[in-house]
């Protein structure tokens, strides 16, 4: 620090970059100082660990010097087991030393991996290790990279950003909620219906039967001969292809099911698909800008019968339903 009073003159977190390097260079030499002493010190007294010696080679010689002279037999055998075990326990420290070191090495080396595999901007690290006392323990250096480490913001909108949690958790509740729905609607094809419909063979025969609003418009016509048989002839002979239902001057083909009506809100020529009762509007003021609410009964008509009267009214006027074609007001004459 001496030689860089006349030098270049840095600013203060050069200074404080300055004195850590001195600081650290100090206690090696310090350490290495106190290494020496200890190797004189052991070099002026005889040890039992010489280098290039076995084991044997060096209690034997630890033993011939004890002893000298004249000994007893207790005295041999008490010096020799006090040697060995001597041996035995300077080898044991030798070995804790160098775990020891070698896990201080380690700790070292995971230490810089992590600054290093972790970097950040700090602007006031080295001014505050400026303005700190010299004699400050060394210790609190990671204390302050602890604390100085980037976390998130909470109050940042993150929402866009991907999330493996939270669209684990989306995709559960979709889950969850399209299971829901279609319990819902099973439960709703399985509600009765009550349908009013007309036998026309050129008058009409109204009769009401019961289905289940999931069923198809073949299962209708089905019960709907089990009902007619009895009283018609002609319908005991017929099969359910041959017979036609015909709703607000459609014709409804059999593969359709009156729930997708209900639920599309089909509509008609002259009314409305979705109500398969029987009423009429009966307001007392006319009101040309409000659709009129009424509902005709279904017609169930015999194919044969269909063909050879199709050019006369009402015949005339029905057509094969199409889901796909929108209707916009509802007419009962004309096309």
């Amino acid at each position: 620090m001496s030689g860089m009073g006349d030098g270049y003159v840095g600013t203060a977190q050069d200074a404080a970059r300055i004195r850590r390097l001195e600081k650290q260079r100090e206690s090696e030499r310090r350490k290495i100082q106190e290494l020496k002493n200890k190797t004189a010190s052991t070099q002026d007294q005889p040890g039992l660990l010489q280098f290039g010696s076995g084991a044997s080679e060096i209690i034997e010689t630890a033993f011939k010097k004890e002893t000298v002279g004249l000994v007893t037999r207790e005295q041999y055998v008490e010096k020799r087991v006090n040697i060995r075990s001597k041996f035995e326990e300077e080898e044991r420290e030798k070995l804790q030393k160098l775990q020891q070191e070698e896990e201080e090495l380690q700790a070292q080396k995971r230490q810089k991996r992590k600054v290093k595999g972790n970097p950040r901007l700090s602007f006031s690290e080295d001014i505050n290790n400026g303005i700190e006392e010299d004699g400050e323990n060394e210790n609190e250096e990671p204390k302050r990279l602890a604390l100085g480490k980037l976390g998130k913001d909470p109050t940042v909108e993150t929402s866009f950003l991907p999330d493996s949690e939270r669209e684990a958790e989306e995709q559960a509740e979709r889950e969850r909620l399209q299971k829901q729905w279609h319990s819902e609607q099973e439960q709703i094809r399985n509600e009765p219906l009550e349908i009013t419909y007309s036998y026309w063979d050129g008058a009409g025969h109204r009769r009401v039967v019961r289905v289940r609003k999931g069923d198809k418009i073949g299962e209708f016509l089905r019960a709907v001969q089990q009902q007619l048989a009895p009283e018609f002839r002609e319908i005991r002979t017929t099969s359910v292809e041959n017979l036609l239902y015909v709703k607000e001057d459609l014709i409804i083909p059999h593969q359709h099911s009156f729930y997708e009506l209900i639920v599309n809100k089909a509509r008609g020529k002259s009314g409305p698909l979705f109500h398969f009762d029987v009423h009429e509007d009966v307001r007392t003021i006319a009101d040309a800008t409000i659709e009129k609410d009424e509902s005709h009964a279904g017609k169930v008509v015999e194919r044969h019968w269909y063909e050879k009267n199709k050019h006369i009214f009402p015949a005339s006027r029905w057509e094969i339903y199409d889901p796909t074609k929108k209707r916009e007001r509802y007419t009962i004459h004309g096309d």
